[in-house]
């Protein structure tokens, strides 16, 4: 028997509950993992309240990010044993495979030794972000060392991954946040230029820093009135990738600026990456590349224990994190 986090019903992170549960032993090509920590994700906040692109029968468990011991592998199993320390690769279906929990089960091929010099809490906040942004920014847009690029909601554990991917790459990552009560905290993440949407001009100050060159690459992860001054500033042949849409206003299409600079505007989940095998080797080898050397280290925003799991994600959906929620277990 082993604790687990539910929902059987959908609302607010009041309808979470702590239960117990028999956890089986792992199937073929399954592995086992006794839980030390998870990382926490929005996509698990809009599965509870039931406007995820995935809807669960209920009651459900959730969950995309963890870290742990592996405790038993099922028939089939290469190159994993019990008591490695490990980390899980967000699955395709969080329904399937919910990660809260004490004990959980998860397929082999997403389950990676991590580099030791992680700790539980960082080794729980890696993946999600870094595999978002990975996609977006190298597998997608093709960074290079002379591209200016832009990143929205640049506080959050993705717009963190980005500016730690872009400079990894050598481009200039330029963050965009709502106000400048983040802006010391950017710079110090990494971000060569900050702008505060709600203070600023936000074309105004992407045409001053980028020049006649404008931005080749935008991530976004809000939509609404801010696609026109984003692409307006953007170069010729530029691409905009949206992995979010947080903004509950129309977006705009920018018809002319699409038009005249031949842009292109991409939508992107991770999931694009996760079911190619080829694109996700290619995307954990870079990612542990960077974790290895140092130029990818999680932000860790706040932890909160298991018992905690209500109040993690009330501070979830506060939009007051930098970086990554954890919960320890």
């Amino acid at each position: 028997m082993a604790r687990v986090i539910r929902f059987l019903e959908h609302g607010g992170p009041e309808v979470l509950r702590i239960e117990e549960a028999q956890v089986p032993q792992p199937a073929a090509e399954e592995v086992r993992i006794r839980v030390k920590a998870l990382g926490l994700n929005r996509a698990e906040a809009l599965l509870r309240a039931g406007h995820y692109i995935e809807t669960p029968p209920l009651p459900s468990g959730l969950g995309l990010e963890a870290a742990g011991v592996v405790d038993a592998v099922g028939e089939g199993v290469h190159g994993l044993a019990p008591g490695e320390a490990v980390s899980i690769i967000p699955p395709m279906s969080m329904v399937r495979w919910p990660a809260y929990g004490e004990l959980v089960n998860f397929p082999a091929h997403l389950v990676v030794k991590h580099p030791p010099s992680l700790g539980w809490e960082a080794a729980a906040s890696a993946w999600m972000q870094y595999l978002t942004a990975y996609g977006a920014l190298v597998d997608i847009a093709g960074v290079t060392t002379q591209d200016f690029v832009v990143i929205t909601a640049a506080s959050s554990s993705v717009g963190l991954a980005a500016i730690q991917i872009v400079n990894m790459l050598g481009a200039t990552p330029v963050a965009v946040t709502r106000t400048s009560a983040k802006r010391k905290a950017l710079v110090e993440a990494g971000a060569a230029h900050v702008i505060a949407s709600q203070e600023e001009d936000l074309q105004a100050r992407l045409k001053a820093i980028t020049g006649d060159r404008g931005a080749r690459v935008v991530l976004d992860a809000i939509g609404g009135s801010i696609f026109e001054p984003l692409t307006a500033a953007m170069s010729p042949g530029g691409i905009l990738i949206e992995y979010g849409g947080l903004s509950t206003e129309p977006t705009p299409f920018p018809l002319f600026a699409v038009l005249s600079k031949t842009l292109t505007l991409r939508g992107y989940l991770v999931h694009e990456v996760l079911r190619d095998p080829a694109r996700l080797e290619a995307a954990k080898a870079f990612i542990l590349a960077g974790l290895e050397s140092g130029a990818l280290r999680p932000v860790i925003a706040r932890t909160f224990a298991f018992d905690e799991i209500i109040e993690a994600h009330r501070f979830l959906e506060s939009n007051q994190q930098f970086g990554k929620i954890v919960v320890s277990v």
